[in-house]
C-alpha cells in the first residue's frame, strides 16, 4: 500500500451522514484532520460525537458521503492495513480488557491492536518501549501493576499509551476523560499535553466539557443535533456565543493559564 504524502489530510469527511432507523444522526458534516493538528470535538450529549468518532476511525461507514483516511478512500482499502494506523482509545475498549493484564501487557498489545499479549510476539525492545510510553503519560514504574488495580485515571493514561505503541499516525480519543476525578482529568490532560510537546501523533480529543481542552490543542470542531456548528483554530472559534448556541444556555467563557472554564449566567 502507498504511503500518505505529507500534503494529504490523514483524515477527510465530506459530506457525511449517518442515518438510523430513518433518523438522520450525523451530518452532512465535511472534516479534515491534518498532521500535526491537535482537535478537540466538543458538544453536549447526544450531539453525535461518538458517531463521528465511529466513521473516522473506520469502524462504521457513513450512510452518504465519502471518507478519505491516509490517503485511500473508504470502501477501496483493506480496512486491516488502516487500522493499524489510527490509535483508538474508548471506554468500550476499556471493558474488553481483562483486569489481570499488567499495564505494560495493555499498552504492548497496542502494537498490533490485540487484547491479549499470548496472540502475538514480544521482544524486550517491545517491553522497553511499553515502558518508556507509560512514563511520558506519568506512569513511571506502573509496567507490573495490573490493570484492574488502577484508577481510572491511571486506566486512561495506559489506554493513551497503548494508543502510542504502533507509532500511529492519528489517536482518537472518544471521551476519556467520562467519570474522571479533578485528579484524573488534570493527570490525563497533563499527558496529552505531554505527546503533543514530544511531536506526537495528529490527536482527536472528544469532550462536552470546555475545561477538558488541554492547552495543546490547536483546533476544535462543535457539534449539536448532529451537525456542525463550528470548526476551525480553537483561538478562533470557541466563544461564549458558539457554546450558548450548543447548549441552550447563557453562557460565560473564561481563559486562564491556557485553561478554559464556562459556566451559566
Amino acid at each position: 500500500m502507498a504511503g500518505h504524502s505529507a500534503d494529504e489530510p490523514l483524515i477527510s469527511l465530506t459530506d457525511v451522514s449517518v442515518i438510523t432507523d430513518g433518523r438522520k444522526i450525523l451530518g452532512p458534516i465535511s472534516w479534515r484532520i491534518e498532521p500535526r493538528h491537535h482537535w478537540v470535538v466538543l458538544g453536549p450529549n447526544g450531539s453525535g460525537k461518538s458517531t463521528l468518532m465511529a466513521v473516522a476511525s473506520l469502524g462504521r461507514h457513513p450512510s452518504t458521503g465519502r471518507v478519505d483516511v491516509l490517503g485511500h478512500e473508504l470502501g477501496r482499502v483493506d480496512l486491516r492495513t488502516l487500522r493499524a494506523r489510527i490509535g483508538v482509545s474508548s471506554a468500550a475498549l476499556a471493558d474488553q480488557l481483562r483486569g489481570r493484564l499488567t499495564a505494560a501487557e495493555v499498552v504492548m498489545c497496542g502494537r498490533h491492536a490485540a487484547l491479549e499479549p499470548w496472540w502475538h510476539t514480544y521482544d524486550r525492545a517491545d517491553a522497553e518501549r511499553a515502558s518508556a510510553l507509560l512514563a511520558q503519560v506519568g506512569l513511571p514504574d506502573h509496567d507490573d501493576r495490573t490493570l484492574g488495580t488502577l484508577s481510572s485515571g491511571e486506566r486512561q493514561r495506559t489506554l493513551l499509551a497503548r494508543t502510542l505503541m504502533a507509532e500511529p499516525d492519528v489517536v482518537l480519543l472518544d471521551e476519556p476523560t467520562a467519570g474522571l476525578d479533578l485528579g484524573g482529568r488534570e493527570a490525563l490532560v497533563t499527558a496529552l499535553d505531554a505527546v503533543a510537546a514530544a511531536g506526537g501523533p495528529a490527536t482527536v480529543f472528544v469532550t462536552h466539557h470546555v475545561e477538558d481542552i488541554p492547552p495543546a490543542t490547536t483546533h476544535l470542531l462543535a457539534l449539536a443535533g448532529g451537525r456542525a456548528l463550528a470548526a476551525g483554530p480553537v483561538d478562533d472559534v470557541l466563544s461564549a456565543e458558539l457554546l450558548g448556541e450548543m447548549f441552550g444556555l447563557d453562557i460565560e467563557l473564561g481563559r486562564r493559564h491556557g485553561r478554559w472554564s464556562a459556566r451559566a449566567r
